[in-house]
């Protein structure tokens, strides 16, 4: 399969930044440098964090400046973090790639960037209007629930209200005045870094049989090491309990990493159950070696059976519920109703996000080829391409953070019906892929500055629901 590759290349650059080994600097306006005074320390640093940090905090300084700070905002603690980084994150340690005198400076504008956004109080761009205007069409946002934190799964009860997991480990009903009601009875789970209480989906027939299925960071613990993965339950929901756990999956080998987990659930219309697992950060041992189950797209029946159809049964030693591989971390699964083929998107590492169409048996390539780099800015590979592996159908660099996926399967937005929609982590909204056929053939990038958006869905009336993590809200798509 041979697609029709785009570049999608987002400038999101608030200041001027000047590479280290200038042998002439240019004043920099305070604005630009973020209010800080343009030395050649700050230019340097300003340059570092353009280079190792932004790729993955924004381009932004005072956005970042501004976020929640999980390790303190001591000298030596965002020393340290920045040097060592933080094992089985995605903070990784640049000890290795920056001196100790480069971190300090590092340091030093950061910390005068948290003084700037305490100081005038900068805060994260916003949406100016819960009304906005997009290409073709004017929106109101309206407000479902707030008061939520990490909001990562959701799905709509036959009653229209809906089931939200908090990545915490908390799962709500919300009514559709906003209320949230606590469901007791979840499986355990580890909630670290990317892990913790993930996606939801509900059985095709759940009307008749209640099956509620459920995507989590399961653990165990071995000497003094937690090791985790990602485990696929299905429970019966009624009362606002869950009740009659049947345990589906567990993505093994689990490791001591606390990303890439991925865990999208999406069943087709032949009533197939689909869950998309992370590479566990074990990119060269995983995703490219069928003996084990990270780094693919599973496909099973609804109960867990292996079905008789799937790409590797009956070949030794291979996991048979593998219907695709090759994959880093796909945080995006939507079923496309108008083909009855699943779509992911995938994280790339600095760059090299990825839209796919998943097909049996297919490999797409990861981590062999990819379209970006280490984020220290090296290279893992010099392969974009090589026959017998996949081609995207869009990637994206710099990388967006996608998360979160769905098609526009209402006629309630006039000229977005077919489309795909995407979160944007990083940029903070939510993505428009115009779609003709199999192909990607534009983009509208939609509510800039709505927060990290983490999932999108149509609901049973015909509306597109986001949720968004800061400012922890669900918003109702409102066509005026």
């Amino acid at each position: 399969m041979k697609n029709l590759k785009l570049i999608f290349i987002c400038c999101v650059v608030s200041f001027v930044f000047y590479s280290c080994n200038q042998s002439s600097k240019k004043p920099v306006d305070a604005t630009e440098a973020g209010g800080v005074e343009s030395d050649s320390l700050t230019l340097e640093a300003m340059a570092t964090y353009s280079n190792v940090c932004s790729s993955c905090h924004g381009s932004n300084i005072l956005s970042f400046a501004g976020h929640r700070w999980k390790h303190g905002t001591e000298r030596d603690s965002i020393f340290k973090s920045i040097k060592y980084g933080f094992e089985g994150t995605e903070m990784i340690a640049w000890e290795s790639v920056l001196s100790d005198d480069q971190i300090n400076n590092l340091t030093s504008y950061i910390l005068k960037e948290i003084e700037n956004v305490e100081k005038y109080g900068v805060k994260e761009e916003k949406l100016e209007s819960d009304i906005v205007k997009t290409e073709l069409l004017t929106i109101k946002l309206d407000t479902v629930v707030s008061g939520m934190v990490q909001p990562w799964g959701m799905v709509f009860l036959p009653s229209g209200d809906m089931l939200v997991t908090e990545q915490s480990g908390i799962l709500y009903r919300v009514e559709k005045d906003g209320k949230k009601i606590p469901i007791s009875g979840l499986p355990k789970s580890k909630y670290r870094g990317q892990g913790g209480l993930l996606d939801l989906e509900l059985h095709p027939d759940f009307e008749n049989n209640n099956w509620l299925y459920v995507s989590y960071s399961d653990y165990i613990i071995e000497g003094n090491d937690t090791l985790a993965g990602t485990a696929l339950s299905r429970l019966k929901f009624a009362n606002d309990r869950l009740t009659n756990e049947e345990k589906l999956f567990e993505g093994l080998p689990y490791s001591t990493a606390g990303s890439h987990f991925a865990g999208r659930i999406e069943f087709d219309k032949d009533g197939y159950l689909f869950l998309s697992v992370g590479d566990r950060r074990k990119e060269n041992e995983n995703p490219q070696f069928l003996t084990n189950y990270n780094g693919k797209v599973h496909r099973m029946m609804d109960d867990g059976k292996i079905p008789s159809d799937n790409p590797f049964v009956g070949q030794d030693s291979v996991m048979q519920t593998i219907y695709s591989y090759g994959h880093r971390n796909p945080q995006g699964m939507a079923l496309n109703p108008a083909t009855n083929q699943i779509w992911t998107h995938e994280h790339g590492p600095r760059g090299g996000d990825e839209v796919n169409i998943i097909e049996p048996g297919l490999n797409y390539g990861w981590p062999t080829i990819s379209y970006g780099i280490e984020y220290d800015g090296t290279t893992f590979t010099n392969l974009t391409e090589k026959e017998g592996m996949e081609q995207p159908l869009l990637y994206w660099v710099p990388s967006i953070a996608p998360s979160g996926a769905t098609f526009v399967s209402t006629d309630k937005y006039p000229g977005w019906e077919g489309d795909f929609l995407a979160g944007s982590l990083r940029f903070r909204y939510l993505n428009r892929c115009i779609v003709e056929g199999n192909k990607i053939i534009g983009e509208e990038p939609l509510f800039k500055g709505i927060g990290r958006v983490r999932n999108v869905r149509v609901g049973p009336d015909g509306y597109i629901y986001v949720a968004v993590e800061e400012p922890g809200i669900i918003f109702r798509l409102m066509p005026l």
